[in-house]
């Protein structure tokens, strides 16, 4: 890897996306405080937000727009702050608005992105080709790039994003609009990207979609990490006991019978042939009190038919860890 001269990459090279202490300021506002994260190589990294909580500073910053106030964040090896041309080479980013660009048709704008980062016209010709296809915009690619909608432009720049194949991409927003199939087919590539050895952050509002793409998440509330991991870890961090749903048959009596006397968990209310069971005791491994009242139901003489742990959607997630924290002021924000 090379190096600036006095410049010595700091920490561990082997996450892909590094943030240390990452802080930026407009005059007195501080967007973004001291932020610090990582993600490791093929993870998908949700980075969950309120508007106006520091989300887009911080990608910013990453795809090497704007400049810290302090803090430093590395991609790939190479810094942010002192290396930003190689940090440009293996990066893919995708903003959440788009520029024009007048006289470009769809094909020939892929193609000249390419040029610009150096791809060899026999790969350049085949990679704009498949990306076509992937993307679903091979029946456009003589359209003028300025009449596409919203959601084929969206499906464009990420397709510019990945012309030169880049390890890692950062998505702002990358789902706004997209109709439904075209979310599917989306989190579908970026499994398979992640699959292919990528590593990928995305921001988004859209909680839900979130939950089904990313491997790790991280809360941002006014411009500092609340909670960061994978949603198993983050649900640790919270206030959120585990909570298991049962489907059985039978009575319902009798399964209130048995639960009244299990001290070990919470229950609601027992309709449909299900009931959702909420760990009381914490202390003890989950996964022995699981096991235990699992147990204890099937020798009380109910048929269990499934018995899942649920983990909690982001928007409950979100709630609970910013939870006390008021958004930012309207007045206070950068536009």
């Amino acid at each position: 890897m090379r190096q600036d001269r006095g410049f010595s990459c700091f920490g561990n090279t082997s996450f892909m996306i590094k943030l240390e202490a990452f802080t930026k300021k407009y005059g007195s506002f501080c967007a973004v405080d001291r932020l610090s994260f990582q993600v490791s190589p093929g993870e998908i990294f949700g980075f969950v937000g309120r508007n106006g909580a520091g989300k887009t500073t911080t990608i910013r910053f990453l795809a090497t727009l704007i400049r810290a106030t302090a803090g430093d964040g590395v991609i790939a090896g190479y810094s942010v702050t002192h290396q930003p041309r190689e940090v440009r080479r293996h990066l893919g980013y995708v903003p959440d608005t788009f520029a024009e660009f007048p006289g470009f048709r769809v094909k020939g704008f892929l193609d000249f992105f390419a040029r610009a980062y150096g791809v060899p016209r026999q790969i350049r010709r085949r990679r704009v080709d498949d990306l076509l296809d992937r993307l679903g915009l091979a029946a456009y690619a003589r359209t003028d790039v300025r009449r596409l909608s919203r959601g084929w432009k969206q499906r464009l720049y990420l397709a510019r994003a990945l012309v030169h194949d880049p390890p890692v991409l950062i998505l702002d927003e990358p789902t706004a609009g997209l109709d439904p199939v075209a979310r599917m087919e989306f989190k579908s590539l970026l499994k398979e990207w992640a699959a292919e050895g990528k590593t990928i952050l995305l921001s988004s509002h859209i909680l839900a979609e979130l939950a089904d793409m990313a491997t790790h998440v991280g809360i941002i509330e006014r411009g500092r990490m609340v909670v960061s991991g994978t949603l198993r870890e983050v649900l640790a961090k919270t206030d959120r006991r585990p909570r298991v749903r049962v489907h059985y048959l039978g009575t319902p009596d009798r399964l209130e019978n048995i639960l009244r006397n299990l001290p070990q968990v919470r229950w609601r209310s027992v309709k449909n042939g299900q009931v959702i069971l909420e760990l009381a005791d914490t202390s003890r491994q989950e996964e022995a009190v699981l096991a235990q009242v699992l147990r204890s139901l099937v020798l009380g003489g109910i048929d269990v038919v499934e018995y899942q742990p649920l983990l909690p959607t982001l928007e409950e997630l979100f709630v609970e860890a910013t939870a006390g924290n008021a958004p930012v002021d309207s007045q206070q924000r950068m536009p």
